[in-house]
């Protein structure tokens, strides 16, 4: 499989990438390390008449106090992130879930921006166009069909990447740049779980920060993953937590990823201001459980992907809340 014909774009400055995303948009796609998106356009599940690479724009690499949190720049790398002591020491429901990603080779190219950016996955979508085409293509590319939920409009494609749900829990926003300014949001309020339509980004626009408040630092994290392979391969189900605690638990935040379109909190009020315990935790589980509606999209069932679910919510709960 070989890439489509576009024209190489590479700017300077957000401001630059900033214009030509205005230019040339909606014909146009963002490269940031291309560990996922390299793939889909050999593939052709794009085919976009300009590619914009951020590679060369510096000022969206760093990782810089801000208000008593961090600033992480949307360029950020993987392995950056893994590394970073302050990230480690302060946010270390993020630390645990970036070091889960992909393996080390694809952690040194992918970036915090293109995992929040992550393209949703399923099993009918995620091929060549010769086995799309066989299939009668689906309702995210070129069909009408959703072979997941055949008697349903919508699309069930899942959101399968690992630093969305941890970010969550930890409360983070995330700013963005178009031509008509810069505008800053919840990360909660970004995705729309929907397959095709998931996130709150225009063609125009460009994600450039990941801001992390100084009101989660220091909480308590885990976050545990299901996947076929060890390394490499994409959450099936995964379970962020974070939370303080001083003997009770005072705070506490799950989200799960990987069995939605959307990566999504959990409530967990019924933890609040108790002892964590086996019971408490199991119970919590359940309702995680629930909250998950995976579907065939992967390799693996939709039931077993849900029990995972349950069984990690515990399992990151306890070990979160251990002394």
């Amino acid at each position: 499989m070989s890439l489509p014909e576009f024209r190489y774009l590479r700017p300077r400055s957000i401001d630059e990438a900033v214009e030509m995303l205005g230019k040339h948009a909606p014909a146009v796609q963002i490269l940031a390390g291309g560990t996922d998106l390299l793939p889909s356009l050999k593939q052709q599940l794009f085919a976009p008449r300009h590619l914009v690479d951020l590679g060369g724009v510096r000022e969206l690499r760093a990782i810089l106090p801000a208000d008593g949190g961090l600033q992480i720049g949307a360029m950020t790398t993987l392995t950056n992130l893994e590394r970073s002591r302050e990230v480690a020491q302060r946010y270390p429901v993020l630390h645990e879930a970036v070091k889960t990603v992909a393996s080390p080779v694809l952690r040194n190219m992918g970036t915090v921006g293109g995992n929040i950016c992550l393209d949703t996955r399923c099993l009918w979508y995620n091929q060549s166009l010769a086995w799309r085409k066989s299939c009668g293509f689906c309702i995210k590319k070129d069909g009408d069909l959703c072979h997941v939920a055949p008697g349903g409009s919508k699309c069930w494609a899942a959101f399968s990447a690992d630093t969305p749900p941890a970010l969550l829990c930890l409360e983070a926003e995330i700013e963005i740049a178009s031509p008509r300014g810069v505008r800053r949001m919840p990360l909660a309020e970004f995705y729309n779980n929907d397959g095709i339509d998931r996130m709150k980004l225009a063609k125009d626009e460009l994600l450039t920060r990941v801001i992390l408040p100084a009101r989660t630092t220091g909480w308590r994290g885990a976050y545990r993953k299901l996947r076929v392979r060890g390394s490499i391969d994409y959450p099936l189900a995964g379970v962020a937590v974070a939370l303080q605690r001083n003997g009770t638990v005072s705070e506490v935040r799950i989200a799960i990823t990987g069995v939605n379109p959307a990566p999504l909190l959990v409530r967990a009020d019924s933890l609040t201001g108790r002892e964590l315990s086996d019971e408490l935790a199991a119970q919590v589980a359940d309702v995680a459980a629930k909250a998950a509606k995976p579907l065939t999209t992967s390799a693996l069932t939709p039931e077993y992907r849900r029990e995972m679910v349950r069984v990690f919510t515990r399992r990151a709960l306890l070990a979160a809340g251990a002394e």
